[in-house]
């Protein structure tokens, strides 16, 4: 039987840099038990001094443009100059099958054995606000483990990413040129987020598509809103699989949060998250506690009913329940 760690060896254990405690610490938070998540706030407020000093990475793109092989290049490419890096998942696909598609892949091989390196799939979960919110709190253990950087991986077809963009110091965006699906991805608004974009699968005889592909982009660039007075992102191509660009995209990494820095956004941002984090997080916990109560869960099924059926308008039903609700309290 596996031995039940005490919060205080949790604590020692992520401080020591102890990969298993890690990841134990991580299926303690994403438990729903209501023991597992008290003492998962306790550990939470125990690593926060630990907590703030890496740098968070976002790196999105459509299924195939190639972030797992791109990841792993510039994660080997940071572990070479002795900097801990964590790759988090944020997979949407495990809210219909109580699983990741990411997670069920053998994925990033030679950077799952480097010591340096701790790759963690996204939890399931019923919702994405539940997915998002244990991924920041991963992110906040992993910084208490001394992982400088963190990369938070997603699949790149929605609403997750505005939601990730909201828990990151800089968004990457990869594309790839031949797929159709890049404009979509423009189109959606996406691009607007991104900080660097990278044209990867820039080999070969596409290394010519690419390099037309980012003048495109370039251009577009230039008619985006500037989220900081004279910041454009920088648009580059990469090959992940002949690790071409992948040391020129860290360093324009380090350029941009530099930039972000010395002109107060990164600073800003981190707060007005942190901000967003709570009102979010108080939100969770006053649907949680709505639908725990004895009087809602006794007189939803026959309120749910009645509105099914036509008798009640939806919000006379909500007003309803949130009246039993407050009668309770």
């Amino acid at each position: 039987m596996n031995k039940r760690l005490s919060t205080n060896e949790l604590f020692e254990g992520i401080i020591s840099g102890e990969r298993n405690i890690l990841s134990k610490a991580i299926t303690l938070i994403e438990s729903q038990l209501a023991e597992d998540q008290e003492r998962s706030r306790e550990l939470l407020e125990k690593i926060m001094p630990l907590t703030g000093k890496s740098l968070r990475i976002a790196v999105t793109g459509i299924p195939g443009a190639g972030k797992s092989t791109f990841l792993e290049a510039l994660g080997k490419h940071l572990t070479s100059q002795n900097i801990k890096v964590a790759v988090l998942t944020v997979d949407p696909s495990s809210l219909s099958s109580k699983g990741s598609i990411l997670g069920d892949k053998t994925r990033m091989e030679e950077l799952s054995r480097d010591p340096l390196a701790f790759i963690r799939p996204s939890p399931t979960g019923n919702s994405l606000s539940g997915i998002t919110r244990r991924t920041r709190e991963t992110t906040l253990l992993c910084e208490a483990a001394g992982y400088e950087v963190i990369l938070v991986e997603t699949v790149g077809v929605g609403q997750v990413e505005t939601q990730v963009y909201e828990m990151v110091d800089l968004f990457l965006l990869i594309l790839i040129t031949g797929a159709g699906d890049e404009l979509q991805i423009m189109k959606k608004g996406i691009i607007e987020l991104a900080d660097i974009i990278l044209i990867n699968k820039a080999d070969g005889e596409n290394l010519q598509h690419a390099r037309r592909l980012k003048k495109e982009v370039e251009m577009m660039v230039e008619v985006l809103p500037e989220k900081m007075q004279g910041f454009k992102p920088p648009v580059m191509t990469v090959s992940s699989l002949e690790k071409n660009g992948i040391a020129e995209t860290w360093n324009a990494l380090l350029k941009v949060s530099s930039d972000f820095k010395s002109k107060g956004y990164f600073v800003n941002n981190r707060m007005n998250q942190n901000i967003q984090w709570m009102k979010q997080a108080l939100l969770e916990l006053l649907q949680e506690e709505f639908y725990h109560s004895e009087n809602v869960k006794k007189n939803y099924p026959q309120i749910e009913k009645e509105v099914l059926h036509g008798k009640i308008p939806p919000i006379h039903a909500a007003l309803k329940l949130l009246k039993i609700f407050r009668e309770e309290r």
